[in-house]
C-alpha cells in the first residue's frame, strides 16, 4: 500500500513543477489525459485482480504487480514525450491496481470482525506512501533530477518482488472450486450498486485533490516549493484521519463515520474555493484530507461484512468502478481548466462531496438494520 500511494501521488507531485510539463511537452489538457491513463491502468488491473486472487491467491497478484510497477517507474524516468509517458503511466497504474486490490483483500480476510479499524490502519500506509513523494521532491528536487528520483523510487517495488517471492501466504479462498458463472453474478448482489457509486465519486474527489492541488496552489501565486508543501499537508492530514478513524469506530458505527466524513469533506471544499489566500487554501485542503480519510477504507469494511462470498472479486469490482472516478474526475478538471480557469475546475470536488453525502445518506436509510442478502 505504501507503493500504491507513491503510484497515485507521483503525477500530482511531478506536475507541480513546470519543468516536467516542458520535459514531456504537455499542456494542462494533456496533463489531465495522463491522469486518465494512470487510472485506466489501475482500473483494468483491478478488474482482473479480483477473480485471479479468488482463484490463485494473493501471492501471485502481489508478485506480478510489484514487477509491473517497477517497469512503469523506470519507463517514466526515461520518457521524453507524451507517448512514452502515457505508456509508462498505464503500466505503472496497472501494477498499482493489483497491489491495492490484493493488499486490501488480504487484510479484510485476515482480520474478520476487526476489519474496519485494520483497513483504516492499512490505508495509513497508502497515505504515508503518497506523503513521501511530495516530501522527497520538496526536499531534494534541487539536487536530484527527476529521472534519478524515479529510478530510486523503482527500488522499493523491486525489493517487494523479492519479499513476495519468499513469503508464505494463505491459500486461495475459492481455488479450483471457483465457478465463473457465480463470479459474474457478483454484480447483482443487493445494494452493491450504491457502494460502487459512492466509491466512484469519492475516489474521483480524492484524486482531484491529490492530482491538482500543487497546480492549483501555484496558480494562486505560490512558488513550487510552497505548492508541494501544501500537497504534503493533504497527504499528512489523510494519514492522520485514518489513524483517528481506528478510534472513532469505537464510538460510531461504520455508516455513521462515513456520513460524518462526507459532510466534513464538503466543508473542506467550500473552504478551499472561498478564498485566494494560500494559507486558507492549505487549511481547506488539509481539512478535506482529514475529513475524507475514513470514507474509502470504512466503506470497504462495510462491503467486507456484507459480501464475504467471492470477496476479492467484489473488492475488485468496487475498486475498478470506484477508481474509474479517479480517472474521470481529474480529467474533467483538466478539460474545464483548459476551457475556463483552474478555479472553476476545482468546483468538481465540491459537487462530488455533496453527491457522496447524499449517497451515504441513502445507503444508511436502506441498510439499517443490516439485511440478509443472497451474497452471504
Amino acid at each position: 500500500m505504501f507503493v500504491f500511494g507513491i503510484v497515485l501521488a507521483l503525477l500530482g507531485t511531478l506536475f507541480g513543477m513546470p519543468a516536467i510539463r516542458l520535459r514531456l511537452g504537455v499542456d494542462l489538457s494533456q496533463q489531465g489525459d495522463l491522469f486518465l491513463l494512470l487510472f485506466v491502468g489501475v482500473c483494468t488491473a483491478t478488474l482482473a485482480a479480483g477473480p485471479l486472487i479468488d482463484r490463485f491467491g494473493n501471492k501471485m497478484v502481489l508478485l506480478l504487480s510489484a514487477i509491473i510497477v517497477t517497469a512503469g517507474l523506470l519507463g517514466l524516468a526515461l520518457a521524453h514525450s507524451m507517448l512514452a509517458a502515457g505508456v509508462s503511466v498505464v503500466v505503472m497504474g496497472a501494477g498499482g491496481g493489483g497491489l491495492n486490490t490484493a493488499a486490501n483483500v488480504l487484510v479484510s480476510d485476515l482480520y474478520g470482525d476487526n476489519r474496519g479499524p485494520m483497513l483504516n490502519l492499512l490505508g495509513i500506509f497508502y497515505a504515508f506512501g503518497a506523503l513521501s513523494i511530495p516530501l522527497v521532491v520538496a526536499s531534494i528536487a534541487a539536487v536530484l533530477p527527476i529521472p534519478q528520483l524515479l529510478i530510486a523510487s523503482s527500488l522499493l517495488p523491486g525489493l517487494c518482488v523479492i519479499a513476495y517471492a519468499v513469503c508464505d501466504f494463505p491459500p486461495a479462498r475459492e481455488g479450483h472450486n471457483m465457478a465463473w458463472r457465480e463470479v459474474v453474478e457478483v454484480v447483482r448482489y443487493p445494494g452493491l450498486l450504491l457502494f460502487t457509486v459512492l466509491l466512484f465519486v469519492e475516489s474521483g474527489n480524492e484524486n482531484v485533490i491529490g492530482g491538482w492541488t500543487s497546480t492549483y496552489v501555484g496558480s494562486m501565486g505560490a512558488g513550487v516549493r510552497t505548492a508541494t508543501w501544501v500537497l504534503t499537508a493533504y497527504w499528512a492530514a489523510l494519514m492522520a484521519g485514518r489513524l483517528c478513524a481506528t478510534r472513532f469506530l469505537r464510538r460510531l458505527n461504520k455508516l455513521q463515520l462515513v456520513l460524518l466524513s462526507a459532510i466534513g469533506s464538503a466543508v473542506g471544499t467550500v473552504l478551499l474555493l472561498s478564498t485566494r489566500s494560500v494559507p486558507v487554501i492549505a487549511a481547506g485542503i488539509a481539512f478535506y484530507g482529514f475529513a475524507c480519510a475514513a470514507i474509502y477504507p470504512t466503506v470497504l469494511a462495510i462491503v467486507g461484512d456484507r459480501y464475504p462470498r467471492y470477496a476479492a472479486t467484489v473488492f475488485g469490482l468496487l475498486f475498478a468502478v470506484g477508481l474509474a472516478g479517479g480517472a474521470v474526475f481529474p480529467w474533467t478538471v483538466g478539460q474545464i481548466s483548459q476551457a475556463s480557469t483552474l478555479r472553476w475546475g476545482m468546483v468538481v470536488p465540491l459537487v462530488g462531496a455533496i453527491i457522496v453525502s447524499t449517497v451515504c445518506g441513502v445507503i444508511r436509510r436502506r441498510t439499517n438494520p443490516l439485511p440478509t442478502s443472497s451474497a452471504t
